[in-house]
């Protein structure tokens, strides 16, 4: 399973990923007893609804018990294996919010052009495209981890190939383990390091350890700058 670069978490497997938007869906399911219950409460259509859980049963297995009924659907509760995909998803989401705010790279540079708000800011590391505040040179470049997404270099997207336009090739020079999330830092240049939040299944299946050469990217639109004092 793994977390998108972006705060909202996902749970993903076999290319389905659970939501914030489906764990909503199962605790209705949970509460009101029925998928129609459910899809009345929050006000989403049934068949989308019931299209939704059997897309989320094919990845994960079964998560809903269904009892027979009419055209409402009949009754419904959560399987032991949902209410156990609920707690992983609550869980993560819970370490996540904790530490991914705290968890920030930043960067002194120089805005050498800018296209509206995104502006392309000069760093030791690198150019990077930032949202910035207008009629500023100076300043700071903020990079959260958990907007980082980090990839094998032979798996990495080509250069342009991915909405994430800033990248960066470095190699892992610490790992620090949570139950299930995971900071990374990362080298990107002599005595640079850029931070990282993954999943820790993802330090497995990517092998991540010191040493490891990686792919950093980030998207424009989750990384900010701020104005600094003109040198």
């Amino acid at each position: 399973m793994d977390v998108s670069p972006d705060f909202d978490v996902q749970l993903g497997r076999d290319g389905v990923a659970l939501t914030v938007r489906d764990r909503e869906l199962l605790a209705a399911i949970d509460e009101d007893g029925s998928l129609n219950a459910a899809a009345e409460s929050l006000g989403r259509s049934y068949a989308h609804a019931q299209r939704r859980v059997v897309e989320l049963e094919d990845a994960f297995g079964s998560l809903v018990d269904r009892s027979r009924g009419g055209g409402g659907g009949g009754g419904s509760e959560l399987t032991d294996r949902a209410r156990e995909l609920l707690a992983t998803f609550d869980r993560v989401r819970a370490e996540f919010a904790g530490v991914a705010e705290t968890d920030e790279t930043v960067l002194s540079g120089r805005v050498i052009d800018r296209d509206g708000e995104l502006a392309t800011v000069e760093t030791a590391a690198g150019r990077i495209r930032a949202v910035t505040p207008p009629d500023c040179t100076e300043v700071g470049v903020t990079i959260r981890a958990d907007a980082v997404t980090l990839n094998r270099p032979a798996e990495a997207p080509e250069p342009g190939g991915t909405s994430a336009r800033n990248r960066f090739e470095g190699e892992v020079v610490g790992v620090d383990h949570g139950e299930t999330l995971a900071r990374v830092t990362v080298a990107v240049e002599p005595g640079l390091h850029l931070t990282a939040l993954v999943t820790v299944e993802s330090i497995e299946r990517l092998g991540l350890t010191p040493g490891t050469a990686v792919v950093a990217t980030f998207k424009a639109t989750a990384t900010r700058a701020v104005a600094r004092a003109e040198s």
